[in-house]
């Protein structure tokens, strides 16, 4: 190991404490969704947003929250519904009678950490407004420009039920996110722990404060830091080529798919990979990063074509096939 990664590993080892504290914080509140929390606090550290899937009532909007309070950042959370208007989400001018001037009033997504409750719920303007800020960091209010906070993420859940009356994203506003999660049921353990703990009238819900967003800030500039071997790079471009020109890695897929991923992935991939990295305390990726955070990346960056529908192929089948077939370095 050559000296300057040797510096970064000890760096990452000295600040892995620090994010242990904050998963050890959440998880005072947070029953059994570790890997929802791993997500969001790899999402913050990379400087992204996240697309959850899951049905009501697994605490995504708890998990949030508790993120939220845990790094001692700004929070609001907002319900897509079909009548919101763009405005409602970024903030709208204000015409005062007395004076005869306007004034701007910042809307909701002036926050550290926006929760974007059931996206697909709202009409495509105002899904674009959202988008437009996650991608600029800013957005425009009477033909003035406003930057949102740093750090800025956004968590939009989206409900895989009830989905008449919806309007689904576009894949290219999906593949905005850098990852899409599906939220599952937590087991009977869990599930017998968060009946003693929320059963009742008033759940705790205080949390400690364990790092600042100026922290957030510092940790991202260490992510991106951390040494990522030639041939890693190689195995995330294979990986991703992979779901594009199946047939050049002998893979049987191509008649499933109808679009492949985007070099969006490729970024994605290497920047989750070394946030992944830190969570587990290293100062280099290894190829079981991108194995973890794979799935995440590209479920949403696939497009299946009528057949794979028809079969009932699923992207998360594709992706296993490709990360069994890709060599790993």
């Amino acid at each position: 190991m050559s000296a300057s990664v040797r510096e970064i590993a000890e760096k990452v080892s000295a600040e892995a404490a620090l994010l242990g504290a904050v998963k050890s914080s959440i998880g005072k509140i947070v029953v059994g969704q570790d890997y929802l929390i791993d997500r969001l606090l790899l999402a913050i550290l990379c400087n992204n947003h996240v697309l959850i899937e899951g049905v009501p009532g697994l605490a995504k909007t708890l998990s949030v929250t508790t993120l939220s309070k845990a790094i001692h950042a700004t929070f609001s959370r907002l319900q897509f519904t079909p009548d919101l208007l763009p405005a409602d989400l970024i903030g709208t001018r204000i015409y005062n009678q007395s004076s005869g001037d306007f004034s701007i009033r910042k809307g909701p997504v002036f926050a550290n950490i926006v929760l974007a409750d059931e996206i697909n719920r709202s009409p495509a303007k105002v899904q674009s407004a959202l988008l437009e800020a996650m991608q600029e960091k800013q957005v425009t209010i009477g033909g003035e420009t406003f930057s949102l906070p740093d750090p800025f993420l956004v968590l939009a859940t989206q409900n895989p039920i009830e989905q008449e009356g919806t309007y689904p994203l576009p894949e290219a506003q999906v593949d905005r996110f850098m990852f899409k999660l599906k939220v599952d049921y937590p087991n009977k353990n869990e599930e017998r722990e968060i009946l003693r703990r929320m059963a009742n009238s008033k759940p705790n819900t205080n949390i400690e404060q364990v790092v600042t967003p100026e922290d957030i800030i510092r940790l991202r500039s260490l992510v991106d830091s951390i040494y990522m071997d030639e041939k890693i790079e190689g195995y995330i471009v294979d990986i991703v080529h992979a779901t594009r020109e199946p047939e050049q890695y002998n893979l049987d897929i191509k008649q499933y798919l109808r679009y492949g991923a985007s070099p969006r992935a490729t970024i994605f991939l290497a920047m989750a990979a070394k946030g992944n990295a830190m969570l587990r305390g290293r100062g280099f990726v290894s190829p079981q990063d991108i194995k973890d955070i794979g799935y995440d990346v590209l479920r949403h960056r696939i497009t299946l074509s009528y057949e794979a529908e028809a079969e009932e192929v699923c992207s998360e089948e594709i992706i296993k096939k490709i990360f069994d077939t890709i060599q790993v370095p």
